[in-house]
Protein backbone atom coordinates (compact mmCIF):
# COMPACT_ATOMS: atom_id res chain seq x y z
CA UNK A 1 0.00 0.00 0.00
CA UNK A 2 3.10 2.23 0.95
CA UNK A 3 4.66 1.37 -2.66
CA UNK A 4 1.58 2.48 -4.62
CA UNK A 5 0.84 5.77 -2.43
CA UNK A 6 4.41 6.85 -3.26
CA UNK A 7 4.21 6.15 -6.90
CA UNK A 8 0.84 7.67 -6.71
CA UNK A 9 2.82 11.06 -5.62
CA UNK A 10 5.02 10.65 -8.32
CA UNK A 11 2.63 10.47 -10.80
CA UNK A 12 1.07 13.52 -9.55
CA UNK A 13 4.38 15.22 -9.46
CA UNK A 14 5.31 14.84 -12.76
CA UNK A 15 2.16 15.22 -14.24
CA UNK A 16 1.60 18.77 -13.67
CA UNK A 17 5.47 19.30 -14.87
CA UNK A 18 5.00 18.12 -18.45
CA UNK A 19 1.35 20.07 -18.63
CA UNK A 20 3.35 23.36 -18.06
CA UNK A 21 5.93 22.67 -21.00
CA UNK A 22 5.32 25.71 -23.18
CA UNK A 23 5.72 26.88 -26.34
CA UNK A 24 6.61 30.45 -27.31
CA UNK A 25 3.49 30.94 -28.91
CA UNK A 26 1.61 30.11 -25.79
CA UNK A 27 4.44 32.59 -23.64
CA UNK A 28 3.88 35.45 -25.66
CA UNK A 29 0.29 35.09 -25.58
CA UNK A 30 0.42 35.52 -21.44
CA UNK A 31 3.15 37.84 -22.11
CA UNK A 32 0.87 40.41 -24.01
CA UNK A 33 -1.85 39.74 -21.35
CA UNK A 34 0.50 40.36 -18.27
CA UNK A 35 3.48 42.71 -19.79
CA UNK A 36 2.96 45.97 -17.60
CA UNK A 37 5.26 47.90 -20.38
CA UNK A 38 3.04 46.41 -22.99
CA UNK A 39 0.09 47.84 -21.51
CA UNK A 40 1.29 50.85 -20.51
CA UNK A 41 2.03 51.42 -24.35
CA UNK A 42 -1.64 50.36 -24.84
CA UNK A 43 -3.02 53.15 -22.60
CA UNK A 44 -0.94 55.76 -24.37
CA UNK A 45 -2.19 54.60 -27.50
CA UNK A 46 -6.10 54.99 -26.41
CA UNK A 47 -4.96 58.49 -25.25
CA UNK A 48 -3.28 59.26 -28.25
CA UNK A 49 -5.87 58.83 -30.40
CA UNK A 50 -8.22 61.13 -28.22
CA UNK A 51 -6.01 63.74 -29.76
CA UNK A 52 -8.40 63.43 -33.15
CA UNK A 53 -11.77 64.17 -31.62
CA UNK A 54 -9.96 67.07 -29.40
CA UNK A 55 -8.35 68.70 -32.72
CA UNK A 56 -12.20 68.42 -34.02
CA UNK A 57 -13.90 69.98 -31.40
CA UNK A 58 -11.77 73.33 -32.37
CA UNK A 59 -13.64 73.87 -35.33
CA UNK A 60 -17.22 72.76 -33.51
CA UNK A 61 -19.39 75.68 -31.95
CA UNK A 62 -19.03 75.98 -28.06
CA UNK A 63 -22.51 75.99 -25.93
CA UNK A 64 -22.59 77.53 -22.52
CA UNK A 65 -25.42 77.92 -19.94
CA UNK A 66 -25.36 80.00 -16.93
CA UNK A 67 -28.13 80.67 -14.44
CA UNK A 68 -28.56 82.61 -11.18
CA UNK A 69 -30.55 82.48 -8.72
CA UNK A 70 -30.28 85.47 -5.58
CA UNK A 71 -32.10 86.79 -2.73
CA UNK A 72 -32.26 90.47 -2.01
CA UNK A 73 -32.83 93.47 0.68
CA UNK A 74 -32.51 97.26 0.21
CA UNK A 75 -32.79 99.62 3.24
CA UNK A 76 -32.86 103.09 2.37
CA UNK A 77 -32.61 105.80 4.87
CA UNK A 78 -33.58 109.12 3.41
CA UNK A 79 -32.15 112.12 4.42
CA UNK A 80 -35.26 114.31 3.37
CA UNK A 81 -38.19 112.42 4.18
CA UNK A 82 -40.39 114.67 2.78
CA UNK A 83 -38.81 114.69 -1.11
CA UNK A 84 -37.92 110.75 -0.94
CA UNK A 85 -39.55 108.20 2.08
CA UNK A 86 -37.46 106.06 3.75
CA UNK A 87 -38.43 102.52 3.07
CA UNK A 88 -36.99 98.63 3.12
CA UNK A 89 -37.50 95.95 0.67
CA UNK A 90 -37.09 92.23 0.41
CA UNK A 91 -37.03 90.65 -3.48
CA UNK A 92 -35.73 87.97 -5.35
CA UNK A 93 -34.46 87.73 -8.85
CA UNK A 94 -33.52 84.53 -11.22
CA UNK A 95 -32.24 84.18 -14.61
CA UNK A 96 -30.31 82.28 -16.94
CA UNK A 97 -28.23 83.00 -20.14
CA UNK A 98 -27.27 80.89 -23.26
CA UNK A 99 -24.16 81.69 -25.16
CA UNK A 100 -23.14 79.76 -28.23
CA UNK A 101 -19.73 80.91 -29.96
CA UNK A 102 -19.02 79.09 -33.49
CA UNK A 103 -15.54 79.63 -35.24
CA UNK A 104 -15.75 80.63 -38.70
CA UNK A 105 -11.77 81.40 -39.42
CA UNK A 106 -9.25 80.57 -36.86
CA UNK A 107 -6.22 79.64 -38.49
CA UNK A 108 -5.09 78.25 -36.07
CA UNK A 109 -7.72 75.74 -35.01
CA UNK A 110 -7.43 74.55 -38.33
CA UNK A 111 -3.73 73.70 -37.94
CA UNK A 112 -4.17 72.16 -34.84
CA UNK A 113 -6.78 69.70 -35.93
CA UNK A 114 -4.44 68.74 -39.11
CA UNK A 115 -1.14 67.95 -35.94
CA UNK A 116 -3.98 65.79 -34.34
CA UNK A 117 -4.21 63.35 -37.16
CA UNK A 118 -0.03 63.49 -36.81
CA UNK A 119 -0.48 62.27 -33.33
CA UNK A 120 -2.96 59.57 -33.68
CA UNK A 121 0.50 58.24 -36.11
CA UNK A 122 2.88 59.02 -33.66
CA UNK A 123 0.66 56.84 -31.12
CA UNK A 124 0.25 54.08 -33.15
CA UNK A 125 3.67 53.73 -34.25
CA UNK A 126 4.77 53.82 -30.36
CA UNK A 127 2.50 50.96 -29.99
CA UNK A 128 3.50 49.08 -32.90
CA UNK A 129 7.11 49.31 -31.49
CA UNK A 130 5.85 48.13 -28.36
CA UNK A 131 4.19 45.05 -29.87
CA UNK A 132 7.41 44.39 -31.61
CA UNK A 133 9.92 45.05 -28.46
CA UNK A 134 7.64 42.46 -26.75
CA UNK A 135 7.76 39.86 -28.95
CA UNK A 136 11.30 40.47 -29.22
CA UNK A 137 11.80 40.57 -25.40
CA UNK A 138 9.59 37.47 -24.62
CA UNK A 139 11.71 35.38 -27.24
CA UNK A 140 14.47 36.16 -26.41
CA UNK A 141 13.91 35.37 -22.28
CA UNK A 142 12.23 32.13 -23.45
CA UNK A 143 15.81 30.76 -25.67
CA UNK A 144 17.74 32.72 -22.50
CA UNK A 145 15.83 30.33 -19.89
CA UNK A 146 16.36 27.41 -22.59
CA UNK A 147 19.90 27.82 -23.04
CA UNK A 148 20.19 27.53 -19.16
CA UNK A 149 18.02 24.47 -18.98
CA UNK A 150 20.54 22.80 -21.87
CA UNK A 151 23.61 24.64 -19.80
CA UNK A 152 22.35 22.44 -16.08
CA UNK A 153 21.88 19.81 -18.70
CA UNK A 154 24.88 19.58 -19.93
CA UNK A 155 26.73 20.12 -16.72
CA UNK A 156 24.82 17.79 -15.44
CA UNK A 157 26.12 14.93 -18.56
CA UNK A 158 29.79 16.51 -17.78
CA UNK A 159 29.34 15.51 -14.15
CA UNK A 160 28.43 11.65 -14.61
CA UNK A 161 31.06 11.48 -17.56
CA UNK A 162 34.01 12.77 -15.28
CA UNK A 163 32.61 10.94 -11.86
CA UNK A 164 32.57 7.66 -14.19
CA UNK A 165 36.43 8.85 -15.80
CA UNK A 166 37.17 9.51 -11.74
CA UNK A 167 36.04 5.76 -10.61
CA UNK A 168 38.06 4.03 -13.72
CA UNK A 169 41.00 6.53 -12.76
CA UNK A 170 40.47 4.70 -8.77
CA UNK A 171 40.14 1.83 -10.42
CA UNK A 172 43.55 1.82 -12.59
CA UNK A 173 45.84 2.72 -9.81
CA UNK A 174 44.47 0.24 -7.22
CA UNK A 175 45.53 -2.34 -10.05
CA UNK A 176 48.73 -0.35 -10.57
CA UNK A 177 47.90 0.88 -14.24
CA UNK A 178 48.03 4.27 -13.42
CA UNK A 179 49.42 6.75 -11.67
CA UNK A 180 48.04 8.51 -8.49
CA UNK A 181 48.12 11.80 -11.18
CA UNK A 182 45.20 10.31 -12.68
CA UNK A 183 42.97 10.37 -10.25
CA UNK A 184 43.95 13.66 -8.68
CA UNK A 185 43.41 15.47 -12.28
CA UNK A 186 40.08 13.74 -12.11
CA UNK A 187 38.84 15.10 -8.53
CA UNK A 188 39.71 18.81 -9.86
CA UNK A 189 37.70 18.33 -12.85
CA UNK A 190 34.90 16.63 -10.55
CA UNK A 191 35.32 19.29 -8.07
CA UNK A 192 35.32 22.23 -10.83
CA UNK A 193 32.10 20.73 -12.26
CA UNK A 194 30.19 20.69 -9.04
CA UNK A 195 30.57 24.33 -9.00
CA UNK A 196 29.92 25.11 -12.42
CA UNK A 197 26.73 22.93 -11.78
CA UNK A 198 25.52 25.45 -8.23
CA UNK A 199 25.99 28.12 -11.01
CA UNK A 200 23.73 26.55 -13.32
CA UNK A 201 21.62 26.20 -11.15
CA UNK A 202 21.57 29.91 -10.00
CA UNK A 203 21.60 30.98 -13.79
CA UNK A 204 18.45 29.01 -14.84
CA UNK A 205 16.54 30.43 -11.47
CA UNK A 206 17.59 33.81 -12.81
CA UNK A 207 16.18 33.36 -16.14
CA UNK A 208 13.07 31.58 -15.25
CA UNK A 209 12.52 34.84 -12.91
CA UNK A 210 13.20 37.04 -15.39
CA UNK A 211 10.78 35.23 -17.88
CA UNK A 212 8.44 35.17 -15.28
CA UNK A 213 8.36 39.36 -15.12
CA UNK A 214 7.22 39.37 -18.96
CA UNK A 215 4.75 36.72 -18.74
CA UNK A 216 3.38 36.72 -14.82
CA UNK A 217 3.79 32.95 -15.04
CA UNK A 218 6.64 30.61 -14.21
CA UNK A 219 7.43 27.89 -16.52
CA UNK A 220 9.06 24.50 -15.45
CA UNK A 221 10.12 23.91 -18.21
CA UNK A 222 9.63 24.49 -21.88
CA UNK A 223 9.49 22.90 -25.49
CA UNK A 224 13.64 23.27 -26.79
CA UNK A 225 14.52 23.37 -30.12
CA UNK A 226 14.47 20.26 -32.37
CA UNK A 227 17.86 18.47 -32.56
CA UNK A 228 17.78 18.49 -36.55
CA UNK A 229 16.42 21.95 -36.93
CA UNK A 230 17.36 23.69 -40.30
CA UNK A 231 17.45 27.82 -39.85
CA UNK A 232 16.96 29.60 -42.72
CA UNK A 233 18.74 32.49 -44.65
CA UNK A 234 16.42 36.18 -44.81
CA UNK A 235 14.07 36.90 -46.62
CA UNK A 236 15.13 38.83 -49.16
CA UNK A 237 18.74 38.03 -48.40
CA UNK A 238 20.02 40.97 -49.42
CA UNK A 239 21.06 43.50 -46.78
CA UNK A 240 20.22 46.55 -48.80
CA UNK A 241 16.95 45.54 -49.44
CA UNK A 242 16.36 45.36 -45.72
CA UNK A 243 17.62 48.95 -45.22
CA UNK A 244 15.27 50.34 -47.74
CA UNK A 245 12.30 48.94 -45.39
CA UNK A 246 13.43 49.74 -42.35
CA UNK A 247 14.07 53.64 -43.40
CA UNK A 248 10.55 53.21 -44.99
CA UNK A 249 8.47 51.92 -42.91
CA UNK A 250 10.48 50.91 -39.20
CA UNK A 251 8.11 51.77 -36.60
CA UNK A 252 10.81 54.17 -34.48
CA UNK A 253 11.07 56.07 -39.04
CA UNK A 254 7.63 56.40 -38.77
CA UNK A 255 7.08 57.91 -35.31
CA UNK A 256 9.88 60.32 -36.41
CA UNK A 257 8.19 61.51 -39.21
CA UNK A 258 4.57 62.41 -37.60
CA UNK A 259 6.82 64.09 -35.06
CA UNK A 260 8.26 66.09 -37.82
CA UNK A 261 5.03 66.64 -39.51
CA UNK A 262 3.91 68.09 -35.75
CA UNK A 263 6.59 70.68 -35.90
CA UNK A 264 5.90 71.46 -39.26
CA UNK A 265 2.66 71.99 -38.54
CA UNK A 266 3.45 73.77 -35.32
CA UNK A 267 5.80 76.36 -37.15
CA UNK A 268 2.42 76.82 -39.12
CA UNK A 269 0.28 77.47 -36.07
CA UNK A 270 2.82 80.05 -34.25
CA UNK A 271 2.60 82.25 -37.75
CA UNK A 272 -1.11 81.99 -37.66
CA UNK A 273 -0.56 84.13 -34.16
CA UNK A 274 -0.65 87.09 -36.48
CA UNK A 275 -4.05 86.29 -38.47
CA UNK A 276 -7.51 87.78 -37.34
CA UNK A 277 -10.18 85.19 -36.03
CA UNK A 278 -13.95 85.83 -36.55
CA UNK A 279 -16.87 83.86 -34.94
CA UNK A 280 -20.64 83.85 -34.78
CA UNK A 281 -21.80 85.04 -31.04
CA UNK A 282 -25.01 84.15 -30.29
CA UNK A 283 -26.78 84.78 -27.03
CA UNK A 284 -30.43 84.61 -25.06
CA UNK A 285 -31.30 85.13 -21.90
CA UNK A 286 -34.05 85.73 -19.08
CA UNK A 287 -33.79 87.36 -15.87
CA UNK A 288 -36.87 87.65 -13.81
CA UNK A 289 -37.35 89.71 -10.63
CA UNK A 290 -40.05 90.37 -7.90
CA UNK A 291 -38.82 94.18 -7.24
CA UNK A 292 -35.88 96.23 -7.75
CA UNK A 293 -33.97 98.59 -5.46
CA UNK A 294 -35.58 101.02 -8.17
CA UNK A 295 -39.34 100.02 -8.28
CA UNK A 296 -41.10 98.02 -5.94
CA UNK A 297 -42.83 96.45 -9.02
CA UNK A 298 -41.67 92.93 -10.43
CA UNK A 299 -40.58 93.15 -13.90
CA UNK A 300 -39.34 90.07 -16.85
CA UNK A 301 -36.80 90.89 -19.33
CA UNK A 302 -35.78 89.02 -22.01
CA UNK A 303 -32.57 89.65 -24.02
CA UNK A 304 -31.20 87.88 -27.60
CA UNK A 305 -28.67 88.97 -29.98
CA UNK A 306 -26.65 87.38 -32.87
CA UNK A 307 -23.67 88.98 -34.77
CA UNK A 308 -20.35 88.58 -35.65
CA UNK A 309 -16.83 88.70 -33.48
CA UNK A 310 -14.00 89.74 -35.31
CA UNK A 311 -10.45 89.90 -33.35
CA UNK A 312 -7.67 90.95 -34.56
CA UNK A 313 -3.99 90.78 -32.67
CA UNK A 314 -2.01 93.82 -33.36
CA UNK A 315 1.18 93.91 -30.94
CA UNK A 316 1.65 91.40 -28.18
CA UNK A 317 5.38 92.33 -26.94
CA UNK A 318 6.46 90.59 -29.27
CA UNK A 319 5.29 87.06 -28.33
CA UNK A 320 4.18 85.93 -31.69
CA UNK A 321 7.50 86.58 -33.07
CA UNK A 322 9.34 84.54 -30.58
CA UNK A 323 7.13 81.61 -30.70
CA UNK A 324 7.37 81.65 -34.46
CA UNK A 325 11.12 81.10 -33.69
CA UNK A 326 10.72 78.83 -31.21
CA UNK A 327 8.83 76.35 -33.69
CA UNK A 328 10.99 77.17 -36.53
CA UNK A 329 13.76 75.96 -34.21
CA UNK A 330 11.74 72.85 -33.24
CA UNK A 331 11.46 71.82 -36.80
CA UNK A 332 14.48 72.05 -38.08
CA UNK A 333 15.83 70.03 -34.56
CA UNK A 334 12.38 67.20 -35.73
CA UNK A 335 14.14 67.29 -39.26
CA UNK A 336 17.54 66.45 -37.69
CA UNK A 337 15.64 63.88 -35.59
CA UNK A 338 14.00 61.77 -38.12
CA UNK A 339 17.26 61.65 -40.18
CA UNK A 340 18.87 60.15 -36.93
CA UNK A 341 16.57 57.96 -37.21
CA UNK A 342 16.67 56.64 -40.08
CA UNK A 343 20.43 55.91 -39.64
CA UNK A 344 19.48 54.30 -36.90
CA UNK A 345 17.34 51.79 -38.36
CA UNK A 346 19.32 51.50 -41.31
CA UNK A 347 22.70 50.25 -38.49
CA UNK A 348 20.19 48.41 -36.89
CA UNK A 349 18.80 45.95 -39.97
CA UNK A 350 22.63 45.67 -41.00
CA UNK A 351 23.88 44.61 -37.65
CA UNK A 352 20.83 41.96 -37.24
CA UNK A 353 21.38 41.05 -41.13
CA UNK A 354 25.36 40.18 -40.39
CA UNK A 355 24.24 38.80 -36.90
CA UNK A 356 21.52 36.27 -38.93
CA UNK A 357 24.08 35.33 -41.86
CA UNK A 358 27.20 34.94 -39.48
CA UNK A 359 25.05 33.18 -36.36
CA UNK A 360 24.04 30.66 -39.27
CA UNK A 361 27.35 30.35 -40.33
CA UNK A 362 28.28 29.74 -36.73
CA UNK A 363 25.83 26.84 -35.90
CA UNK A 364 27.60 25.12 -38.93
CA UNK A 365 30.92 25.48 -38.06
CA UNK A 366 29.78 24.30 -34.93
CA UNK A 367 27.97 21.20 -35.91
CA UNK A 368 30.67 19.93 -37.63
CA UNK A 369 33.06 20.96 -34.49
CA UNK A 370 30.43 18.32 -32.62
CA UNK A 371 31.24 15.85 -34.89
CA UNK A 372 34.95 16.36 -34.29
CA UNK A 373 34.58 16.62 -30.60
CA UNK A 374 32.98 13.24 -30.37
CA UNK A 375 34.91 11.34 -32.47
CA UNK A 376 38.06 12.68 -30.84
CA UNK A 377 36.35 12.09 -27.00
CA UNK A 378 36.17 8.14 -28.48
CA UNK A 379 39.58 8.25 -30.08
CA UNK A 380 40.99 9.77 -26.56
CA UNK A 381 38.97 7.39 -24.74
CA UNK A 382 40.16 4.18 -26.55
CA UNK A 383 44.09 6.01 -26.78
CA UNK A 384 43.34 5.82 -22.52
CA UNK A 385 42.87 2.44 -22.38
CA UNK A 386 45.30 1.14 -24.24
CA UNK A 387 47.84 3.47 -22.60
CA UNK A 388 48.44 6.03 -25.49
CA UNK A 389 46.90 8.38 -23.71
CA UNK A 390 46.48 9.84 -20.22
CA UNK A 391 43.87 10.62 -18.14
CA UNK A 392 44.23 14.72 -18.63
CA UNK A 393 43.37 13.53 -22.32
CA UNK A 394 40.31 12.64 -22.00
CA UNK A 395 38.83 15.17 -19.53
CA UNK A 396 40.21 17.85 -22.25
CA UNK A 397 38.09 16.06 -24.80
CA UNK A 398 35.34 15.56 -22.25
CA UNK A 399 35.50 19.23 -21.59
CA UNK A 400 35.37 20.24 -25.31
CA UNK A 401 32.94 17.85 -26.29
CA UNK A 402 30.01 19.32 -24.02
CA UNK A 403 31.50 23.23 -24.24
CA UNK A 404 30.63 22.83 -28.15
CA UNK A 405 27.17 21.28 -27.28
CA UNK A 406 26.46 23.98 -25.38
CA UNK A 407 28.37 26.77 -27.93
CA UNK A 408 26.16 24.80 -30.71
CA UNK A 409 22.87 25.32 -28.60
CA UNK A 410 23.61 29.29 -27.19
CA UNK A 411 24.30 29.91 -31.50
CA UNK A 412 21.04 28.29 -32.13
CA UNK A 413 18.94 30.32 -30.50
CA UNK A 414 21.15 33.55 -31.03
CA UNK A 415 20.67 32.96 -34.01
CA UNK A 416 16.84 32.81 -34.30
CA UNK A 417 16.20 36.41 -31.65
CA UNK A 418 18.87 37.68 -33.93
CA UNK A 419 16.38 37.24 -37.11
CA UNK A 420 13.49 38.47 -34.61
CA UNK A 421 15.49 41.24 -33.97
CA UNK A 422 15.90 41.92 -38.08
CA UNK A 423 12.25 41.91 -38.65
CA UNK A 424 11.98 44.29 -35.46
CA UNK A 425 13.95 46.73 -36.90
CA UNK A 426 12.39 46.61 -40.68
CA UNK A 427 9.05 47.16 -38.89
CA UNK A 428 7.76 43.52 -40.33
CA UNK A 429 7.75 41.53 -37.23
CA UNK A 430 4.41 40.23 -36.54
CA UNK A 431 2.78 37.17 -34.38
CA UNK A 432 2.76 35.11 -37.07
CA UNK A 433 6.76 34.92 -37.26
CA UNK A 434 6.33 32.97 -33.88
CA UNK A 435 4.13 30.22 -35.37
CA UNK A 436 7.64 29.59 -37.48
CA UNK A 437 9.61 29.52 -34.51
CA UNK A 438 6.79 27.13 -32.80
CA UNK A 439 7.67 24.95 -35.53
CA UNK A 440 10.72 24.43 -34.71
CA UNK A 441 10.11 23.38 -31.36
CA UNK A 442 10.13 20.11 -29.88
CA UNK A 443 5.76 19.11 -29.67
Amino acid sequence: MKRTIAAAVAIAAVIPLCARAENLLQVYRDARAYDAQYAAARYALQAGREKLPQGKALLLPTIGLTANATENRIESDSKSPTLSPSFSRNYSSNGYALNLSQPIYRKQNFIQYDEAGYQVKQAEASFGQAGQDLIVRTAQAYFDMLAAQDNLELVGAQKAAIAEQLAQAKRNFEVGTATITDTREAQARYDLVIAQEIAAKNDLETKRRALQQITGKEYATLQPLRPNVTLSPPNPNDMQDWVKIAEKQSYSVQAQEAISEIAKLEAQRASAGHYPTLDVVANYGQTDQTASQFSPYGSKLTNSSIGLQLALPLYQGGAISSREREAAANYEKARQDLANARRAAALAVRQAYLGVINGIAQVGALEQALVSSKSALESNKLGYEVGVRINIDVLNAQQQLFSTRRDLAAARYNTITTQLKLKAAAGSLREQDLDAVNLALVP
